[in-house]
């Protein structure tokens, strides 16, 4: 594969072309992942990581600038969504402790969920699933493998006979039309 072919393609997926960006997505999904997974060690985390990053790159693949190798770009989008599942990371999971704190933890209220908290966690799953339903069959599918039967994406790739990169495709592109059909509420 040449510069000029990878750069027609991403011209091509400038302008929504699908193809292109499944092309994109399996040419440098190895590339990115392997960087990524010496950074993390974790395989769920790389994952999550490249799916994230492709997400990004293609809605602002726009913004990608030529002069500069489509790798190096992807590349620096996965270490900047790293960072920031760094800092989630690390914020949810210390919180500095003083006497007044400690004090204060004596005092803490009963955080079981009441009843309007079951009716409101109840209506919003509700809600969700109605905005699934709007989706293709086959976006429908993928969430509900991926997120309410939570199965890896091999795991969903080898029950619907599915190639990986499909897979990974499809439920990139289910997750940007349900989030389209949640704004649009």
């Amino acid at each position: 594969m040449n510069a000029d072919q990878i750069q027609a393609n991403i011209e091509k997926a400038k302008k929504g072309d699908q193809v292109a960006f499944t092309f994109l997505l399996d040419f440098f999904w190895n590339e990115v992942y392997g960087f990524m997974l010496k950074r993390t060690e974790n395989e769920a985390d790389t994952e999550d990581i490249v799916i994230e990053t492709f997400a990004k790159a293609f809605d602002k693949i726009g913004t990608y600038n030529p002069d500069y190798a489509f790798n190096t770009w992807l590349i620096a989008i996965a270490k900047n969504v790293h960072i920031d599942m760094l800092r989630k990371k690390k914020s949810s999971l210390f919180i500095e402790i003083n006497d007044v704190n400690d004090q204060q933890a004596y005092y803490v209220a009963d955080s079981t969920p009441t009843v309007e908290d079951r009716l409101i966690k109840e209506q919003n799953l509700s809600s969700l699933l109605n905005c699934i339903r709007q989706l293709k069959p086959q976006y429908q599918e993928v969430i509900q493998l991926r997120y309410f039967q939570e199965l890896s994406y091999q795991e969903i790739a080898d029950q619907l006979g599915e190639p990986l990169n499909n897979v990974k495709i499809k439920l990139l592109r289910a997750k940007k039309l349900l989030s389209e059909i949640i704004r649009k509420k």
